[in-house]
């Protein structure tokens, strides 16, 4: 019997895995992240490697060890209704109605807006793009066992050596030393905090929790059965890939935070690489940009759909085939892209400030669950001050016009006076730390009952 995978083997998993992972978002974030920290550039790294590297990990890693068969199997320890809700709501997230349609709308709005001529109907331009995405993505969602081939094989290999070689150039020959670049804003008083927020912007804890099960499928298919020996691999895996997508982060930051010496301040990491593919290569640099944002969003976008697809068609089965789901899914993908990239933004930041604070605390949970024999009654106390509390993050990140409009201001100037860290984008720590000690409370009463009785 087969109990671990061959080296090419586990190369080849852990390429799909990084590539499933490495959108167009996890460019944009440390490029602009980097610029804004300036010489602060390793506190925020810190912070963002958190959430953009260490969750994610521990998210495939909760799958594999708890043996579970995806996000539903893992988030029902919690409750039944909680597992079927929690796990629609993480995979419409990061499936067609945000982290999809961001996809398609990013590499236009980086690789081919900045060539396109004055008066040129952006609108329609946009339409025309997402639609040629949108075939794409569906075309490749269409054939899900051929994912490995697609993603781990030609997709990732392309997209990282055309980084690699934006990468190399960029930082081969710093122009200015780091230090003489200032922090902006709060990159300048709490840098690791804004950079565990950046992380959340990557949606990598909810996609490990999403692409676990894809890695469990394929390391399956490579002959190995037993359920510790596929957990220890799906594990090998999650390492290789994180600290290999930990690396990139590094790079880019780096490179955004060097760009201060010959680029302005922007207001978006897109800006950003394309100042930098612009400097170092005039000319071909938009081509380049293009080239690289375009693979890194189609096979994100791919990975997306597959799991969102196989998801549904195993929630609810009998109701629509895989195909349909695939069909439905990219449709909607490719509806909501034609809003724009700042209004999916301006929606989806309240939304993750929500989910996000949950699935951490789920992998959690999960992955160190041992030290309490994974008690219901303890899971539950903490899920329930964690959905309760994250709900007041999700009010806080609201546009601040539609929180004056709902009358709400009254409850965020409330929660930022009592909740510790609430301000910060933290409000749910505490509480979750309450609910656990509630939980344990409620245990240890139940024992001293059934002693006396």
């Amino acid at each position: 019997m087969k109990t671990k995978l061959t080296f090419g083997e586990l190369v080849t998993i852990s390429s799909m895995l990084f590539g499933l992972f490495f959108g167009a978002g996890n460019l944009i974030f440390p490029a602009y992240f980097g610029q804004m920290a300036g010489n602060n550039i390793f506190a925020a790294l810190t912070g963002f490697l958190i959430t953009a590297v260490g969750m994610p990990l521990l998210a495939v890693i909760s799958l594999g060890i708890t043996g579970s068969n995806g996000l539903l199997d893992l988030s029902q320890k919690v409750g039944k209704k909680f597992g079927y809700v929690f796990t629609i709501a993480l995979y419409l997230a990061i499936g067609p109605f945000f982290a999809a349609p961001r996809c398609l709308t990013v590499p236009f709005e980086i690789g081919i807006r900045p060539m396109l001529s004055e008066g040129t109907d952006l609108h329609l331009a946009l339409f025309v793009f997402t639609l040629i995405m949108y075939a794409l993505v569906l075309w490749f969602s269409l054939t899900p066992g051929k994912i490995l081939i697609w993603i781990g094989k030609f997709l990732n290999p392309v997209f990282i050596t055309v980084l690699g070689i934006l990468l190399f150039i960029a930082l081969i020959s710093p122009e200015e030393s780091l230090s003489s670049f200032p922090a902006q804003g709060a990159y300048g008083s709490t840098a690791v905090l804004q950079g565990i927020l950046d992380g959340y912007n990557t949606m990598d804890t909810l996609a490990g929790l999403a692409f676990g099960i894809i890695v469990v499928e394929v390391v399956k298919e490579q002959g190995i059965t037993s359920p510790e020996h596929i957990a220890k691999n799906t594990v090998k895996a999650g390492v290789f890939s994180c600290g290999f997508m930990g690396v990139i982060y590094f790079f880019v930051a780096l490179a955004g935070a060097e760009s201060r010496a010959y680029a302005p301040l922007s207001d978006n990491g897109g800006a950003v690489l394309a100042d930098i593919s612009a400097h170092y290569f005039p000319g071909f640099g938009s081509i380049l940009l293009a080239v690289i944002v375009f693979f890194a969003c189609l096979k994100t976008a791919v990975g997306l759909m597959t799991s969102c697809a196989t998801t549904f068609f195993e929630l609810f089965p009998g109701k629509l085939s895989y195909r349909k789901w695939a069909v439905l899914f990219s449709t909607v993908t490719f509806l909501i892209s034609n809003v724009g990239l700042a209004s999916i933004i301006k929606i989806s930041v309240p939304v993750l400030m929500m989910i996000y604070p949950i699935a951490i605390t789920l992998t959690l949970l999960s992955v160190f669950g041992g030290f309490f024999k994974r008690n219901h009654t303890i899971i539950v106390s903490v899920m329930t001050m964690v959905v309760i509390s994250s709900f007041f993050d999700f009010i806080k990140a609201l546009p601040s016009d539609w929180t004056a409009a709902m009358k709400l201001t009254g409850i965020i100037d409330f929660c930022d006076r009592y909740i510790p860290w609430f301000s910060y984008g933290f409000g749910w720590i505490v509480p979750t730390v309450v609910g656990f000690l509630i939980g344990a409370a409620i245990l240890q009463f139940r024992k001293m009952k059934l002693q006396k009785s």
